[in-house]
């Protein structure tokens, strides 16, 4: 990667959470507590899933996919606000800032996609049922998991590669908690014009396709819902996706807000608030979501806990 001689000559400083001492302590004790239910309640579904025979489907094996995005999602950002917490030392190099701007990008886009594959699982269960072995075959479930994380990750480099080509002559003070791609834009003295367009293609792509797939699909499981004829029926078709739907809305309104609005419109405060709702409080709320409203994640957690108890 070619660096400019402005982007490289120093390390970056991460303006953090809060100057006021005592928010900065709540601040630390929030992430902290967010972080440690993220991995303790992901780790728990992705173990839960994988010993239980029941739960080697489809729709489990995305969610597995999604518990391991989730810890890595909040781990590419937490643990260095704790530390720069802890330590008062805000600085990051410009090797360590690429390496988080490149995992953080990469995850936030694999999650798009496998929530729309998600989407599109439930459609194929609820709207083709006997066909759905055949449409969500074992190969065809690791392949739309293979190019999810694959094309997420190609373009992530893509726009870290431009971004730490800029020139960053105005100031090395990022105005966030984290490497993200926006504020350094704003923070660039260099044209950013087409960095800006490939960054509007590239969330349109990703963020919006995968928003329209997932909102086809529900669409298609609405209108077979209200065919059935039986209100019980009607119910429990409509009880598998209502998880999925609390995520998608979650998510998808976090990343439109942060990565499609107009440059103009850009707010430091409010970019962080948003970054900590997808980077943070969503990988926390994912695996609670999907174990408080599933039957049987709920059910194989309790056989667990009861055999480690009689252990």
């Amino acid at each position: 990667m070619e660096l400019s001689n402005h982007s490289s000559s120093s390390r970056f400083i991460l303006l953090g959470l809060s100057t006021v001492p005592y928010l900065e302590v709540i601040g630390f004790l929030a992430f902290l507590a967010m972080y440690l239910i993220t991995l303790s309640a992901n780790l728990l579904l992705i173990i839960v899933v994988r010993t239980n025979p029941k739960l080697q489907t489809p729709m489990y094996f995305f969610l597995t996919n999604l518990s391991f995005i989730d810890i890595c999602f909040s781990t590419t950002v937490v643990p260095k606000i704790l530390m720069n917490t802890l330590t008062k030392d805000r600085s990051i190099s410009l090797l360590e800032c690429a390496v988080q701007m490149h995992f953080h990008l990469a995850l936030g886009s694999t999650e798009c996609f496998i929530l729309a594959v998600m989407a599109y699982d439930r459609f194929a269960a609820i709207c083709k049922p006997l066909h759905y072995n055949a449409i969500m075959s074992k190969k065809i479930c690791i392949c739309l998991a293979a190019a999810s994380w694959t094309s997420s990750f190609i373009n992530s480099m893509i726009h870290v590669v431009y971004t730490f080509q800029m020139s960053f002559c105005h100031s090395h003070h990022v105005h966030h908690f984290f490497c993200e791609l926006p504020p350094f834009l704003q923070m660039s003295c260099s044209d950013t014009w087409l960095h800006d367009v490939a960054m509007y293609i590239s969330a349109g792509i990703i963020v919006s396709v995968s928003f329209f797939l997932t909102l086809i699909s529900y669409i298609q499981i609405v209108s077979t819902i209200l065919k059935i004829s039986s209100s019980h029926g009607r119910y429990k078709a409509l009880s598998t996706c209502a998880s999925h739907i609390i995520v998608v809305t979650l998510y998808y309104g976090t990343i439109m807000i942060m990565y499609l609005r107009p440059h103009s419109r850009y707010s430091p405060d409010i970019d962080k608030s948003v970054s900590v709702l997808y980077s943070a409080v969503t990988p926390m709320l994912n695996p609670i979501i999907y174990s408080v409203r599933n039957k049987d994640v709920k059910g194989s957690i309790k056989i667990n806990s009861m055999r480690q108890s009689h252990h």
